[in-house]
């Protein structure tokens, strides 16, 4: 199970689970204000809206990156897909946009919220998942 960092704001809780990460690039280019590489802590939410977090948060490839709301909760079934959206990506990983249970060749069962990277390279230390090996070893597809 991976471990869990948050970062919040008052009003939203950004939660990153380092071991899902691939390293997209697309958190801290997309929302440089609170995503901050090299800095410690890395995410500083309090220097934007959360409305603006919650797009960027959105839009991580491999569900590394999900938000908690704080105060009152939201209906998610208005926001999330009503079907499973696989997305092939250039290059990179099979994205699975739905939850998923995945069974893993030892029987283990683990449960995925939202989103998912799968490894298309082979190249992955996390299989199935995505570790961003597919830019260091020329994966082309």
């Amino acid at each position: 199970m991976s471990k869990e960092h948050t970062y919040a704001n008052g009003e939203v809780t950004i939660v990153w689970k380092a071991e899902l990460c691939i390293h997209s690039r697309k958190c801290w280019k997309g929302l440089p204000e609170v995503f901050k590489p090299g800095q410690r802590p890395w995410i500083t939410p309090e220097w934007k809206s959360s409305e603006a977090i919650i797009a960027q948060v959105s839009q991580c490839p491999s569900g590394a990156l999900s938000i908690r709301r704080e105060g009152p909760q939201v209906d998610e079934a208005s926001t999330h897909p009503k079907h499973t959206i696989v997305e092939v990506t250039k290059n990179g990983p099979v994205l699975v946009k739905a939850d998923c249970e995945i069974t893993h060749s030892d029987g283990r069962k683990e449960v995925k919220d939202k989103m998912v990277a799968l490894c298309r390279c082979g190249g992955s230390s996390n299989k199935p998942f995505c570790d961003g090996s597919h830019r260091k070893n020329g994966f082309e597809g």
